[in-house]
């Protein structure tokens, strides 16, 4: 700690603290709707994804002095586990609760900090238990006497010292890291986006065909240039699927790719240093598509070399994820982070679209991860205590096949959505590595953050 900081006990900077609550499922009389932030959702919402945090109903005599405020801290105060403590913190930010529909509060297995203004700047405060935190501190106020792990926070509380600089400094140390965490929250809501956009822009095309129904009803076609309304027809034909564009083929999956299922790689080849091959498995893809990179797992023995894969293949789930049928079927392309060769596991099709499809990855990735294919294909899957999907899901299913022109034209704009996504997602892991490398150096003193200048804050 820099010489001139002071230091004052965490529960000498608290207005208030207060345990959540879970509530209950279902509305009752006397009960109002709160979203409850759990310490599972704690990774999501910091990067501004609010989808997983459920809706509840909690008694309208107890929630006003639990509803949280911006700038409140939760704390998790249980469930941890050995190599995830109890402990870890978020920060309630005015843009968080602005997204929320609704009040909000905490649940029973945390509690929420409100520091005391006059006293500390709370984004300090959250950064330095952050820093706690990735010191291993916390853990040793982690205790586990039944099947769940605590947190001793009243000793915490009274015995963590919590070093403060001047104002100024707290401010612009908050400044820094905020914004760093600001820029990844925005990387993910553009990848949001982008995703969004190609997905939906396949529906159009390639599902829904409404560029054919709006010339068949004499409508104009928005959105699209001359020479791409002009590759869609003005007719329907029947097909063994229904009613496709006129002239637009209906071929069997396996007319269009090879798909190759992987090996169960397990022992002593299995790495957690990132030494050896890449291995891409189940937790590789997201439920509803797309690579996690979170998933990778890395490989150092023996192989077959046909279960090699290259940066650009689709990898395909065929397996659920405990009871999540949801994720059976679901694809993503393999980014070029993991190159030049990776394995994959029995859990996953390897997919490769044959030379003479029009058939790119980018274009297959959108149609396998379509809602309505993904429907079709995921009832193919069986088993008796694990779902699997068997080969005949790639192969049997019958799909339209539209002129090689139009799945030119969307194949460009859709690897060009997936580039930009893969170069947001880098971005955004090199900002938090950035973050975490200074983290410790700004809240120890070694480094000494530049003035505050609050006209730039936007971490607020």
């Amino acid at each position: 700690m820099a010489a001139e900081w002071d230091e004052m006990l965490l529960r000498d900077l608290l207005v208030t603290t207060k345990d959540g609550d879970w509530g209950k499922e279902n509305p009752e009389e006397g009960f109002v709707p709160y979203h409850i932030i759990r310490g599972t959702d704690f990774p999501d919402v910091r990067v501004g994804d609010l989808s997983s945090v459920p809706l509840r109903y909690l008694s309208e005599g107890t929630v006003q002095r639990r509803t949280l405020e911006a700038d409140d801290v939760l704390i998790e105060t249980a469930g941890g586990t050995r190599d995830r403590p109890t402990g870890r913190t978020l920060l309630v930010t005015k843009k968080a609760l602005n997204r929320f529909r609704g009040p909000v509060t905490c649940a029973s297995f945390a509690r929420f900090l409100r520091i005391d203004r006059t006293k500390a700047d709370p984004r300090f405060v959250y950064w330095y238990l952050q820093y706690l935190y990735q010191k291993g501190e916390m853990s040793q106020h982690q205790v586990q006497h039944t099947g769940v792990a605590r947190f001793q926070f009243t000793r915490f509380a009274e015995t963590q010292g919590i070093p403060l600089p001047p104002f100024p400094e707290q401010e612009a140390i908050a400044q820094i890291l905020g914004t760093l965490d600001d820029k990844i929250e925005l990387n993910r809501r553009m990848n949001t986006t982008l995703e969004a956009m190609a997905r939906a822009l396949f529906q159009s095309w390639f599902v829904d065909f409404d560029p054919v129904r709006a010339k068949l009803g004499r409508r104009p076609l928005a959105g699209l240039d001359p020479a791409t309304a002009a590759l869609f027809p003005a007719t329907f034909q029947d097909s063994p699927i229904g009613p496709v564009p006129k002239g637009w083929k209906v071929e069997r999956f396996d007319a269009h790719i090879t798909a190759e299922r992987g090996l169960s790689y397990k022992g002593e080849g299995l790495r957690d240093d990132h030494t050896g091959l890449p291995m891409h498995n189940l937790n590789s893809i997201y439920e509803g598509g797309g690579y996690k990179h979170e998933g990778i797992k890395y490989y150092a023995g023996e192989y077959r070399e046909k279960h090699l894969l290259e940066p650009g293949d689709m990898i395909v789930t065929n397996t659920e994820q405990g009871f999540d049928h949801l994720l059976i079927g679901h694809a993503a392309i393999i980014p070029e982070c993991y190159g030049p060769k990776g394995l994959y596991s029995h859990h996953i099709y390897r997919v490769r679209h044959k030379q003479s499809s029009p058939f790119s990855p980018h274009y297959l990735v959108e149609l396998l991860n379509n809602r309505r294919w993904h429907y079709w294909i995921s009832g193919f899957s069986n088993g008796t205590t694990i779902n699997m999907l068997p080969m005949d899901a790639l192969e049997m299913p019958l799909l339209v096949v539209p002129p090689i022109e139009l799945v030119t034209k969307f194949t460009a704009l859709a690897e060009a959505v997936h580039l930009q996504v893969e170069t947001n997602l880098h971005q955004s892991r090199t900002l938090a590595t950035l973050r975490d490398t200074l983290l410790p150096k700004l809240l120890s003193g070694e480094l000494q953050a530049p003035p505050f200048d609050p006209g730039t804050d936007t971490t607020k």
